[in-house]
């Protein structure tokens, strides 16, 4: 059993990030589980970076995870090293990170970068650590994460987790502070993602004092996952793996027992909570039929199939229930059929786009949790079905930008 500490739960990493003469609006790219019904999108995104240094070469978006093989991994882990080979990247030292984001849609959203001890996260359902996660956790989707992650030197991440703080008195009060820090990055995101700030903080202490002073004693809970689930529960799988390898001391202060993160406000003014709707291939009309008679009739959403087009549909008016009923549903029907395929699609325009370029799809419009539901309903020890809330549409998700070892040997040499 290691040794615990509950002031290692936030961590601060050192971040490293692109030199000043690296292109970042060609260097930050989407989270790598956006848009995976649609290539053309990630085919655009490529044809834009060209050969300039950029995130993308250092990840694997979704949409491609069927064609992975180890070259695929090789490859990864090669751009890695030679980024740090050629010292595209720089170590900034031990930092937290203001993160200011401005939308397609002109809303601001704070966030803080930091890093978390893996320690103190289970993803377990009925677990009740410090940092909890929200959704249920898909344990076939971690082996691939793993693959990626295995011999990677280093880690980005598009995990983002959620704070209760509504009297804003954390994130919001730095922000008003935030031309006493130095402002690190200033650029458009490609891909109609907005606009991203960045403004570096050294003298951490007091700020981290803030963040424990927001658990409540009678049941410790610091953080929960709001986006990037399966990736924070890859670098669990990744440390539980690797701490096996290690005598107690080493596994103290190892890099790969901390995960780098953004914090967002639940109660930040720019943060939208958005549904996630479903999207079924291969699959026929009886479909709608079954499940139909599967769940709850009280409140009306809509369905959607190119050749019929929008029609009502009615489901739970609560919305835990709603996801718990037709995910239960879709999650069954897919064992029976097959040929059927799944995805998980943020927005409606969206949903309705990938339907019209899908014969024989049906797009199911879900609804929206309200944030103020959230902690309430995961001190219970409860967990949402999968893919039950999106903060925000797929432009609006977060963007690699830093990164951080994982390897001690390299670590050292950067020192």
């Amino acid at each position: 059993m290691l040794s615990k500490d509950r002031k290692q739960t936030i961590h601060l990493p050192n971040l490293l990030l692109p030199k000043k003469q690296i292109d970042l609006s060609k260097w930050a790219v989407v989270a790598c589980d956006q848009f995976t019904s649609q290539p053309s999108y990630w085919k655009e995104l490529k044809g834009y970076i060209d050969d300039a240094p950029s995130t993308y070469n250092m990840i694997l978006p979704e949409v491609f995870l069927e064609e992975m093989d180890e070259k695929t991994i090789e490859t990864i882990n090669q751009t890695m090293d030679r980024y740090l080979h050629d010292h595209v990247l720089e170590d900034i030292g031990p930092s937290l990170m203001l993160i200011e984001r401005k939308t397609a849609l002109n809303s601001r959203r704070l966030g803080l970068m930091m890093a978390i001890d893996l320690e103190d996260y289970d993803y377990t359902p009925g677990s009740k650590p410090l940092i909890r996660t929200t959704e249920k956790t898909i344990i076939e989707r971690i082996p691939p994460r793993m693959k990626i992650r295995k011999n990677a030197p280093l880690e980005l991440s598009h995990v983002m987790l959620l704070m209760d703080d509504s009297k804003l008195h954390i994130i919001d009060r730095l922000f008003e502070k935030r031309h006493q820090f130095k402002k690190r990055y200033d650029f458009v995101l490609n891909m109609m993602g907005g606009h991203l700030r960045g403004y570096q903080i050294e003298s951490c202490n007091e700020i981290i004092d803030e963040f424990y002073q927001l658990i409540d004693q009678d049941d410790p809970m610091l953080f929960v996952v709001g986006d990037g689930n399966h990736s924070l529960a890859t670098a669990k799988a990744h440390w539980e793996m690797t701490k096996q390898t290690l005598t107690e001391e080493q596994q103290l202060d190892h890099p790969a027992r901390f995960a780098l993160v953004e914090v967002v406000n639940l109660y930040d003014s720019g943060l939208h909570f958005e549904g996630i709707h479903r999207v079924l291939f291969n699959v026929n009309n009886t479909f709608l039929v079954d499940m139909f008679h599967a769940v709850d009739k009280e409140e009306e959403t809509w369905v959607y199939t190119k050749e019929i087009g929008m029609t009502p549909f009615y489901i739970p008016k609560s919305t835990a229930v709603a996801y718990e009923q037709i995910q239960s549903f879709i999650d069954e029907y897919l064992l029976h059929h097959p040929q059927v395929t799944i995805d998980y699609i943020h927005g409606e325009d969206e949903l309705i786009e990938i339907c019209n370029t899908h014969e024989n799809s049906i797009g199911i419009k879900m609804p929206v949790l309200d944030r103020k539901d959230l902690f309430p309903f995961i001190h219970t020890g409860k967990i949402l079905p999968r893919k039950s809330f999106s903060m925000g549409s797929a432009t609006a998700k977060r963007y690699y930008l830093e990164s951080r070892m994982i390897v001690p040997s390299l670590q050292k040499e950067k020192k």
